[in-house]
């Protein structure tokens, strides 16, 4: 089983993608060896109004050790004509499936 950490964001140079630092802590038995991570980056505008929210995803950072902890920071990205100037994304939410 993993346990994934609250997401820790940063900016990057374009509004439309943010850095999305994650650890994955491996509460199970037998090791993590493959997976997705997911992401639910909220396109925020101006004023604080959560205009959509768009899902990616990428590679679990595998394999995870059992009771071993791994952290990895993802560029998480969305299409750029999504986020005009003023606004910005915001990753809320990851979540993780892994085999």
């Amino acid at each position: 089983m993993l346990a994934l950490s609250a997401p820790v964001l940063t900016d990057t140079d374009k509004r439309w993608c943010e850095n999305v630092t994650v650890a994955f802590r491996n509460t199970g038995g037998s090791a993590a060896r493959s997976g997705t991570v997911t992401f639910a980056t909220h396109v925020i505008g101006a004023l604080g109004v959560d205009w959509a929210t768009v899902t990616s995803s990428q590679p679990l950072p595998a394999p995870i050790a059992a009771g071993t902890t791994r952290s990895r920071t993802y560029t998480v990205c969305v299409e750029s004509w999504r986020v005009p100037l003023g606004m910005r994304v915001d990753t809320r939410k990851v979540t993780a499936a892994w085999s």
